[in-house]
């Protein structure tokens, strides 16, 4: 007996591999209660270099180059790095093994130093420019409890610094702060996406949260002992060429009044043409459409256009969630971009996005990147 259920879950489960561009199925009768299944999988070049170029909070050059292999061993494991210049060097290295143990239990780790230029805003106006370095160790246990549904683990052991650069400092806060955390750290994410080639239809979620064990440094300002966010994404084909794509991004983390705020508004986060973290928050909902259209396509390559609608609000430190409501810290941007896209590379695309601010906003600007913008 031949059950259609089960083969169109086996299909899913190819298309969700990093290694598959493509996969389908053709059941064929051989004789009267014989049949012959036959699976068809393109298969994706899985080891991807990675540049995304920007500019830094100085108006300078800034990039971060990557390679990663999402088929390592054959056996779809992740392993890989960064090395990031903006203003200052970082680097970062990756390995995820989700089926190292059992099929369904697996492990990652990771390290990450971050160097960076951090703009922080003070209530009164002012903007003052600290040197941020993070260095972070994480490790995580990972468990697929089927095919819609993931849970992730883990232990964060971080050290953070801000030493002061430029700006006009307020007496109150200090040229060098520094805490040492520990962290839990997870993500549940529930994925009922279908990929073929460049085109996404279904509905995925993704929460992730970290809640702080211990601290020990300048807990007053660097404080929020919690961060959550949850992005709900839903993608919707529209004839053969078309894709709608929507991304609804809720962040909240503990409302402490600091300008160490976690949240930041920023070109490559949330708004396309915002600019380079322009302000902070410890909450915020950003909202993200967007329709990409296929305009030409041959063989591997393929080239979208799009048409976006970015918009969001954010909650001021110490505030309360009213603020996301009254709207004085909303924004909203619209733009064009383009897609060029390698469909046989997992992940292969480069974007081009113009944004420029609605209403009172007059930010614009150009966003570059590897990979959809979500």
């Amino acid at each position: 007996m031949v059950d259609s259920t089960i083969i169109a879950a086996d299909v899913r489960r190819f298309k969700l591999l990093a290694s598959v561009a493509s996969a389908s199925s053709k059941l064929e009768k051989i004789e009267d209660e014989n049949y012959r299944l036959i699976y068809t999988i393109v298969e994706n070049f899985a080891i991807i270099p990675g540049l995304n170029v920007s500019q830094d909070n100085n108006d300078d050059f800034a990039f971060r180059t990557s390679v990663f292999d999402f088929n390592f061993l054959g056996q779809n494991q992740i392993l890989g790095g960064f090395y990031a210049r903006n203003v200052f060097d970082s680097y970062g290295f990756y390995w995820e093994a989700p089926n190292l143990f059992t099929r369904k239990l697996g492990v990652g780790i990771n390290y990450q130093n971050n160097v960076l230029q951090d703009p922080i805003f003070f209530e009164d106006g002012r903007d003052v420019n600290y040197k941020s370095t993070s260095s972070a160790f994480e490790l995580r246990l990972m468990y697929e409890h089927n095919f819609k549904n993931r849970f992730e683990i883990g232990i964060n052991v971080a050290n953070e610094d801000y030493n002061y650069l430029s700006g006009n400092l307020p007496q109150s806060i200090p040229e060098k702060l520094g805490v040492d955390r520990v962290r839990v750290v997870g993500e549940y994410e529930h994925n009922n996406i279908t990929n073929e080639y460049q085109y996404i239809d279904g509905f995925r979620s993704v929460f992730t949260y970290s809640f702080t064990l211990h601290s020990n440094g300048d807990n007053a300002l660097l404080r929020n002992f919690f961060i959550g966010r949850n992005d709900f994404e839903y993608f919707k084909r529209i004839g053969n060429k078309g894709n709608w794509a929507n991304r609804l991004r809720l962040g909240y983390a503990t409302n402490d009044t600091t300008p160490f705020a976690p949240f930041a508004l920023d070109n490559q986060l949330n708004l396309r043409g915002v600019g380079n973290t322009i302000d902070r928050g410890t909450a915020s909902v950003v909202l993200n459409t967007e329709y990409r259209h296929t305009i030409l396509e041959k063989g591997w390559f393929a080239m979208q256009a799009n048409a976006f609608i970015d918009a969001g609000t954010w909650q001021e430190p110490g505030g309360n969630l009213g603020d996301l409501i009254e709207g004085g810290k909303a924004s909203a941007f619209t733009g064009l971009g383009v897609r060029f896209i390698h469909k046989r590379i997992f992940n292969a695309v480069f974007r081009i996005d113009y944004g420029v601010g609605i209403g009172k906003k007059a930010n614009n600007g150009i966003v570059f990147g590897i990979g959809q913008y979500f």
